[in-house]
């Protein structure tokens, strides 16, 4: 009897275990992510994903860091035709047309129950990401272009170091003032540079913009090269160095260029907010930042990453990526890693909260490429994204380099991408 009664008690002992709530097997999700800029990113989204999956036990975030946009395009594209796509990805805002084309993306309009949160972001950010009707992406990693000048450099040519150049003939005048050379006639410190490698197309695009000129059109399917605004850009991004002799001659590397600014190579430089926090950290010396010059106008593209989600991810695994995109966009992440990193954070609430407000009050150059948004245009965006890059940037290569003039070298580019978008129209 003894023995039955212990049968009984261990039977209602299984049963009950069989009833208790077991804890869902985590979700695991790959993310592929771009490093295109100095300073300590990957500790920052390292701290950041471990945060989020000390609050979300269900959920697993693999951050693979694959290089720089390209790169990481590259690898993504990669692995989903390998069969192993990640499920989310932090790409360039502008991939967008290729992965539609590529059908490796889902809108998140299906996945979010309230659009309104869409409504959070700065437009400029969402601009790249909206294309007939549909949400294609979540802005995250974004930047404009900035000008940084060297304060102490400018008092030491007796120019006014709280006035950066407003336009492009202050710009260059005050560039030749800068230009300091040594006893035997070489120069040592260059009074501008714009990077010509990397992202020659978006300096370009800023250019045309500043003198009142559009790149390309909204359906990605025309870009405007030869228009007489571009190549008056482009003559004057070339006139700087040859003709002015205030920037060198030749290439100018994206990667370098910041390390020739905080070593006092050049006293001004134009490059993406998003090593903000770099030159914060390594400057010796007292620097601002500014709006880029204008033409016609100011302007800048907008630039940077933002957030996707893989048509092949599992339902389970959308619905995380969703969930783990809204974590980090949340205005207080956003303000932290603009304040980490010099991006913008990507809506008006995160420059309400607490942090960015006083952090904005004591450096008050971490508010200039937010500012400069309401002079930005979407980042150049077309079908085949990447070839049509390369074209324009072996144009802007070639004219810099004096192989070809930016008349010809634009002619090549625009003869190129009119041939490759063709099937698209």
């Amino acid at each position: 009897m003894r023995n039955f009664g212990r049968t009984l008690l261990a039977a209602a002992m299984l049963s009950a275990l069989a009833l208790t709530p077991r804890p869902a097997a985590a979700v695991d999700l790959t993310m592929y992510y771009p490093v295109a800029v100095g300073g300590p990113v990957t500790k920052v989204i390292d701290d950041m994903v471990a945060r989020f999956e000390k609050e979300n036990a269900d959920i697993k975030v693999t951050a693979v860091y694959a290089g720089n946009y390209t790169d990481t395009m590259t690898k993504a594209m990669t692995a989903m035709k390998g069969g192993q796509p990640p499920q989310l990805s932090v790409l360039l805002s502008t991939d967008v047309f290729t992965l539609m084309d590529e059908n490796a993306i889902v809108p998140m309009d299906g996945l979010v129950d309230d659009k309104a949160w869409f409504k959070e972001f700065y437009p400029a950010f969402m601009a790249n990401g909206q294309i007939d009707g549909k949400t294609w992406s979540i802005p995250f990693q974004r930047s404009t272009i900035v000008l940084y000048w060297n304060k102490d450099a400018f008092k030491e040519a007796g120019l006014d170091p709280e006035k950066p150049p407003a336009n492009w003939d202050e710009m260059a005048s005050m560039a030749a003032k800068l230009v300091k050379k040594d006893a035997s006639g070489n120069v040592t410190r260059w009074g501008i540079e714009i990077p010509t490698t990397g992202y020659a197309y978006w300096m370009l695009q800023a250019l045309a913009i500043e003198n009142g000129q559009k790149l390309m059109n909204e359906p990605g399917t025309e870009v405007y090269l030869t228009a007489p605004k571009t190549v008056a850009a482009l003559d004057y991004w070339v006139d700087l160095s040859r003709k002015e002799a205030v920037m060198p001659k030749g290439s100018i590397d994206w990667a370098t260029l910041r390390t020739d600014f905080l070593e006092g190579k050049t006293a001004m430089m134009w490059h993406t907010t998003g090593n903000l926090t770099a030159v914060k950290d390594g400057a010796k010396f007292n620097f601002g930042v500014a709006m880029l010059p204008a033409k016609e106008r100011r302007g800048s593209p907008t630039g940077g990453g933002s957030f996707y989600i893989f048509k092949s991810a599992t339902p389970e695994q959308q619905k995380a990526a969703v969930k783990f995109i809204k974590w980090m966009t949340a205005p207080e992440r956003a303000a932290e890693w603009s304040i980490k990193t010099g991006y913008v954070a990507v809506s008006p609430a995160a420059y309400k909260t607490p942090t960015m407000e006083a952090y904005a009050k004591s450096f008050p150059q971490a508010t200039v490429a937010r500012d400069q948004l309401e002079f930005a245009v979407p980042e150049l965006s077309v079908h085949e994204n990447g070839r049509i890059y390369k074209f324009v940037g072996d144009a802007v290569q070639a004219a810099v380099t004096g192989t070809q003039s930016p008349k010809d070298a634009l002619a090549g580019a625009q003869q190129q991408a009119d041939r490759v978008l063709r099937a698209y129209k």
